[in-house]
């Protein structure tokens, strides 16, 4: 009942309908249906091998640019937050560095929430990270810029333009978590490396702002909550 509950609560998005009336776009609450079995039998021996209830209290997705690799780690309760899978990055354009601009093609890197979920993607499924957020409109007012850029997606498909693309099958998987945990529940973090190795710096190629030194502390410190252990 707790995941009907929060399902019901998610936005049922339709696209529209043809020109002859006979083909509507799926919803979410269809394409919950449609791939949420397989996707929960997918990862349901990850929280249990961590001993962690299915849907999670809470999760975060850990993107690290460098590494190639986005990471899941979820918590029940307020226990901590364990690593229940990680998944490879197939794809996403540029480098180190911010988000700046519409078009510089730039994976954003600071911390994020998801803000919906897309049914009807043309990468299969995707999540929308909520970029820009408050910290970088506050940047680009201070320095004067107007036209951040956005739809900063999460997809399917192994092509991307600043967005990750996961494989359909990962995108299956997180679409699926991210409804079942309900997306209040959800933390992003984008690194352009694993802050938690304290070998890895930031490429010296990479061109960010003064003020990326700040965000850089507040990532190290923010990962610090998300053990690296064994791989699951």
């Amino acid at each position: 009942m707790k995941t009907f509950s929060k399902i019901k609560k998610l936005v049922l998005v339709t696209v529209g309908v043809s020109v002859s009336g006979a083909v509507v776009a799926a919803s979410i609450a269809e394409q919950l249906t449609q791939y949420g079995p397989v996707a929960r039998a997918r990862l349901r021996p990850y929280f249990e091998k961590q001993n962690l209830t299915y849907p999670p209290s809470q999760i975060a997705f850990i993107g690290l640019k460098q590494e190639k690799i986005l990471e899941i780690y979820a918590r029940s309760g307020t226990n901590d937050f364990k690593r229940v899978r990680s998944y490879p990055i197939l794809a996403a354009s540029g480098g180190a560095g911010p988000k700046l601009r519409e078009g510089d093609r730039q994976v954003p890197e600071g911390i994020y929430g998801i803000e919906s979920l897309n049914p009807n993607s043309r990468f299969h499924l995707s999540l929308r990270v909520d970029y820009p957020n408050a910290f970088d409109r506050e940047q680009a007012a201070r320095e004067g810029r107007t036209n951040l850029g956005g739809d900063i997606m999460i997809h399917g498909s192994n092509v991307s333009v600043g967005c990750l693309a996961m494989g359909d099958e990962a995108a299956e998987d997180l679409f699926v978590l991210a409804a079942d945990t309900g997306l209040k529940n959800i933390t992003v973090i984008l690194a352009p490396v694993d802050f938690r190795d304290e070998h890895k710096t930031v490429p010296a190629s990479a061109k960010s702002p003064a003020w990326m030194a700040g965000l850089y502390e507040k990532l190290r410190t923010q990962l610090k909550q998300f053990p690296k252990g064994e791989k699951p």
